[in-house]
């Protein structure tokens, strides 16, 4: 079965794929960055949004 794409927010929301577009802007918004700046976090910290979010010093990704 094929990704929805009407459906905006991420379809696993542990995980970021910067291969979305729709993942990247939602992601990018949910953490007050660009997606440049998200792109070269996940590049550090890896594609989990824990990971993503501890790098950024937010408490968690909720």
């Amino acid at each position: 079965m094929s990704d929805d794409k009407t459906k905006r927010g991420p379809q696993d929301r542990s995980r970021i794929n910067l291969n979305e577009d729709y993942e990247v802007e939602y992601w990018s918004s949910k953490f007050g960055i660009t997606p440049d700046e998200l792109r070269k976090i996940v590049a550090k910290a890896g594609p989990s949004a824990s990971a993503v979010a501890a790098a950024l010093g937010h408490k968690d990704n909720e």
